[in-house]
């Protein structure tokens, strides 16, 4: 691959990549947005999509390299994910 290429690739995490996911990676793409940090149930609750929809736009957006997750510190069962995308 060359340079140019993984620099087009790199650029392409952004919102362009999130607009090709689901209405549900969307919402939850943009409920992260405004919330620094959310757990899973959280963003079940805030975004009010069952859990199970939660999880897969979750899962989609890992593959575009859109949120990034992290073990809760206040429980370690948990993850808390995060918007890494820029605006």
């Amino acid at each position: 691959m060359s340079a140019t290429e993984v620099q087009a690739e790199s650029e392409a995490v952004g919102w362009e990549a999130v607009a090709d996911l689901p209405p549900s990676a969307k919402l939850v793409a943009k409920v992260l947005e405004y919330n620094d940090r959310l757990t899973q149930s959280q963003l079940a609750e805030e975004t009010m999509l069952p859990a199970r929809t939660v999880r897969y736009a979750l899962t989609r957006l890992e593959e575009v390299d859109a949120v990034e997750s992290r073990f809760s510190f206040t429980d370690a069962r948990k993850r808390v994910y995060a918007l890494a995308v820029e605006n």
